[in-house]
């Protein structure tokens, strides 16, 4: 369904009991994202802060749970999504023998035109108003976490033109504020607005671009979509929501925005101009992406709708909002990656602990020996993908929804020397484990059934799935004092992992203490060791895994010890640990993880019964304060 503008979708959340009016004063600075990090964690309801100290309300978390991220796209299921797009598909690539089935198109090539943006005459409702002096500070503008360089604008839907073609890209980059008409536009280096950018510089002109807030839920959903080059992002909203998006003239520079949106910043980026020293911000990994330099935006003009709401979104430790938009991409994609990529795939999740990039899990149907390396190989080749860290592929009937399944699945089905896959390439540039910035180590996991040509046995094979998973805790940290804690819940559900914390003394300490524990037959029967610093509370799993990909580079940080023989098993050790320059060379800045200030938490549990949010929630920050490393957003050495 199409939404009217953001008030609408406002107004059927809360029809859907699905949002929470807050009346009492809630300051934008730390105060909103410390409510709202309480809420995301317990998957809570979209949230209306009325009362900021602006004139404008300001709503946040409103996709962050499965129900509203399909109430935002207009759907039941996010699945109907996938199912539509490949009989749509279908349909327009199948054979067509004749005329009759030629004009049987028709419709379908009318529905489509009917997604189409159109430029309409006259002004939006995004123009009902217009700034005299166009001031971004008027707005409530949040500063999500403290070691943040300032406030941030986190669902800006940003409109570039390629000066050479006029073709349109739409994409979402944070936006520093750092006076009335002056801010930041954090695009990274891989993204299309920076090649854009880097076209106007060749041409020695300045480059419009224009930012759109609120308005139907669709479009922020399709600034953040993984679309190939060239594609429109409002053709996908406009298929999204069963209706054109209308666009209109913006009043100062070249560009055309969504006429229902709330707020239009409308400005320039100079390609002349010295870049301004941007972050840290608080970002999607859980941890400070620092800070560095990224171009001027210029303000020129503000417009917005009569009784505009500001919309926002935090970022952090998983969960958050922007899991579900995350959820959202994995099932809309699924069917193109499916019919013109990796025909194979049956289902594909990316966990939200892997915040994005750093985990896939991909389920294919399997027919021939080592086509698990050809569709990890395939996908690291397709579009954003090449910044996926870690694949696992799987096979069969294992649900991969389902993560303790997927556990024993891998567990059974992988032997480190044979199965795992390293490899380098692009990463995010918001990945702190890689030794260079934005490129760094990749790891392939063929989980997939074997057939007889990819085993170093089939004795193995049945190996696995007996293996004697008992281990004694107490043994091994009296023989290594330097473990701090093991986590073997794993291995009483029968998988081969445990996850180990350490206190790390010296260089190559954790290759070494993995040569160790493998040589002295404690760990005979165990797959894999994750390696964690001891500050982290490894009890729990998910965490653990947070942790472990977020600070992994696998081609650097994995310790395969091969088998004895034909019959015996393999291990791997990967290091999850916290990198240094003292104790492993590390010549880059490592980023602190997100926590509120004991001031604001204190603040926010006196105002709790207040805010109508319900039963008392416990603030997520106390238990990371605990792991935070000495600094600011930079940890100290």
């Amino acid at each position: 369904m199409a939404y009217k503008n953001l008030q609408h979708f406002i107004d059927t959340l809360e029809k859907n009991n699905e949002l929470v009016r807050i009346k009492e004063y809630v300051n934008p600075e730390l105060e909103i994202t410390e409510i709202t990090d309480r809420i995301s964690k317990v998957y809570g309801p979209a949230l209306l802060f009325e009362n900021t100290g602006y004139d404008f309300p300001l709503l946040i978390n409103s996709m962050g749970n499965y129900e509203r991220m399909c109430m935002a796209l207009g759907v039941k299921h996010m699945d109907e999504i996938t199912t539509e797009i490949e009989t749509l598909f279908k349909t327009l690539t199948g054979p067509k023998e004749g005329l009759l089935d030629k004009l049987k198109m028709l419709p379908k090539l009318s529905q489509i035109a009917s997604w189409m943006p159109k430029v309409i005459s006259g002004k939006g409702e995004c123009q009902e108003v217009v700034m005299t002096n166009p001031d971004i500070t008027k707005f409530p503008v949040l500063k999500c976490w403290p070691e943040d360089g300032g406030p941030f604008i986190t669902l800006p839907v940003i409109h570039t033109k390629d000066p050479l073609t006029g073709i349109r890209n739409v994409g979402m980059y944070r936006m520093q504020i750092f006076g009335p008409q002056l801010t930041a536009l954090h695009w990274h280096k891989h993204k299309v607005s920076a090649r854009h950018f880097n076209e106007y510089k060749k041409l020695g002109q300045k480059m419009p671009v224009a930012v759109a807030l609120g308005g139907d839920p669709v479009y922020t959903y399709a600034a953040t979509a993984p679309l190939p080059d060239g594609i429109d992002e409002y053709m996908l909203a406009g298929f999204l929501r069963k209706k054109k998006v209308e666009l209109v003239q913006c009043l100062t520079q070249d560009c055309q925005v969504p006429a229902d949106a709330d707020i239009i910043i409308e400005g320039y980026v100079d390609p002349e101009e010295d870049f301004i020293w941007e972050g840290p911000f608080g970002d999607h990994t859980g941890y400070y992406s620092l800070a560095d330099w990224y171009p001027k935006f210029h303000i020129t003009a503000i417009t917005h709708r009569k009784n505009a709401v500001y919309p926002a979104t935090i970022v952090g430790i998983p969960p958050q909002e922007d899991a579900w938009i995350g959820k959202a991409t994995e099932r809309i994609f699924l069917g193109p990656i499916k019919m013109t990529m990796v025909p194979e795939i049956v289902d594909m999740v990316l966990p939200m602990e892997g915040v994005f990039h750093n985990l896939v899990i991909v389920k294919i149907k399997k027919d021939y020996p080592g086509q698990a390396l050809k569709v990890m190989n395939s996908m690291w080749g397709a579009g954003q993908m090449m910044f996926t860290k870690m694949i696992i592929v799987v096979d069969g009937e294992v649900d991969i929804q389902d993560n303790v399944a997927v556990a024993k699945y891998i567990s059974e089905n992988v032997d480190p020397q044979n199965d795992i896959i390293f490899t380098q390439g692009p990463m995010d540039v918001l990945d702190h484990s890689c030794s260079k910035m934005a490129f760094g180590g990749k790891m392939g996991i063929d989980a997939t059934k074997k057939l007889e040509e990819e085993v170093r046995s089939t004795t193995l094979l049945e190996k696995s799935k007996t293996l004697d998973l008992n281990i004694s805790i107490s043994e091994l940290q009296s023989k290594f004092p330097e473990i701090n804690a093991i986590n073997d819940a794993l291995l009483k559900i029968g998988v081969s992992l445990i996850f180990i914390s350490v206190e790390k003394n010296r260089k190559g300490h954790i290759e070494e203490l993995n040569k160790q524990l493998f040589e002295s037959g404690l760990l005979k029967n165990i797959k894999v060791v994750i390696y964690l610093e001891h500050t982290i509370d490894i009890s729990d799993i998910a965490d653990a895994v947070w942790r472990f990909s977020n600070n992994v580079d696998p081609r650097r940080d994995s310790f395969v010890v091969k088998a004895e023989s034909a019959n015996d098993l393999s291990h791997i050790g990967l290091d999850g640990t916290r990198k240094t320059k003292e104790l492993d060379g590390f010549e880059r800045d490592w980023p602190n993880i997100l926590a509120s200030t004991t001031e604001t938490i204190q603040h926010i549990d006196r105002i709790w019964d207040k805010l109508g949010l319900g039963k008392f929630i416990p603030s997520p920050s106390l238990k990371y304060q605990k792991q935070l490393y000495k600094g600011g957003a930079v940890a100290e050495e």
